[in-house]
């Protein structure tokens, strides 16, 4: 299937991708992932893997955009964990002092 990824044409299958992807460690997840056989990768890193190009080059979208075409489960970025000013300030004064 042809993929533009980065303003690049790639002919790129399923079995393609999880050949150029087997034995790759995955990076922790950030954003969106790619999933791939068994292991969950940041889309980032499955585009630079597969098209070796500068992750900088492309966008997570434009990732998962062309792997769900190809059949991938993708999933997107995990919750931020709430910690502001006023989560911790909450914390503070919900704190007996020593005194």
């Amino acid at each position: 299937m042809r993929c533009i990824i980065a303003n690049f044409a790639f002919d790129l299958t399923a079995r393609e991708v999880t050949d150029a992807m087997s034995g790759v460690s995955p990076e922790p997840i950030t954003g969106p992932s790619v999933q791939i056989g068994r292991r969950v990768y940041p889309a980032k890193q499955v585009g630079a893997v597969v098209t070796r190009q500068d992750r900088r080059d492309f966008t997570a979208g434009e990732v998962v955009r062309a792997m769900k075409r190809l059949g991938f489960t993708c999933h997107p970025a995990p919750p931020v964990a709430a910690s502001g000013a006023v989560e911790t300030a909450s914390e503070l004064l919900g704190k007996p002092t020593d005194g």
